[in-house]
């Protein structure tokens, strides 16, 4: 790997090893990276995604993505220029194939559209323009994480909100035995100073929310 996925800087050092990848981070941005040789091939990863059941019937799996669109809403909700509810339109980007999440919005009056990659792949949607989109364990999964955040800022309106769900690097040591890691489909790990670098980097506001999600505000 010659460049940081995010920032393209080329000062990339090792950061672990196990025996079956190798880390390294970016020393301006700080992302932790698995070099591409260790990248599964759409098929593979389609196929492991495939084991995964999240259906809204799930209460558990609802409440793990209440941690994100709670406060999300909470804070689309409270922005006087939207209006009611019924103004705002957001989208779930990596939804995933039970979509849950635009249901949970429903339920409050609040219209989230769905795209994903391999289930609901509708490339009109890339080229809207949303109030909020929210990303719940997605962005640890995409490799060109330059091109991702530029889609996103490209398609997020003025004043609108960005939500991220991902477990966050707390350091080297915890890295060893953080279980995180082991997903084979998990090849980019961002740190609150990763996003810390990358609100300076676009003139975001970075708020916070939770050990695994923060949001950006874009100006």
């Amino acid at each position: 790997m010659s460049q940081c996925p995010l920032c393209l800087s080329a000062d990339l050092q090792a950061f672990h090893q196990d025996k079956k990848r190798h880390y390294l981070q970016c020393q301006q941005c700080k992302l932790v990276t698995v070099p591409a040789e260790y990248h599964l091939c759409e098929a593979d990863e389609k196929a492991f995604y495939d084991l995964h059941d999240n259906d809204v019937a799930d209460e558990g799996y609802q409440r793990f993505l209440s941690r994100t669109l709670t406060p999300l809403l909470d804070k689309v909700l409270a922005n006087e220029s939207h209006g009611d509810a019924s103004d705002i339109i957001g989208l779930d980007f990596g939804c995933g194939e039970g979509a849950v999440l635009s249901q949970m919005a429903a339920k409050q009056g609040v219209k989230v559209m769905n795209y994903d990659l391999y289930y609901h792949n509708d490339p009109s949607l890339l080229a809207l323009q949303f109030d909020f989109i929210s990303m719940t364990e997605v962005i640890e999964h995409v490799h060109d994480a330059k091109a991702l955040i530029t889609q996103l800022s490209a398609m997020l309106k003025a004043g609108g909100t960005l939500a991220i769900m991902t477990k966050r690097v707390l350091g080297q040591a915890e890295f060893v035995n953080w279980h995180y890691k082991n997903d084979p489909t998990h090849i980019n790990f961002y740190s609150e100073a990763t996003f810390e670098w990358l609100a300076r980097e676009l003139g975001w506001q970075l708020e916070v929310i939770g050990k695994d999600v923060v949001f950006f505000t874009k100006p």
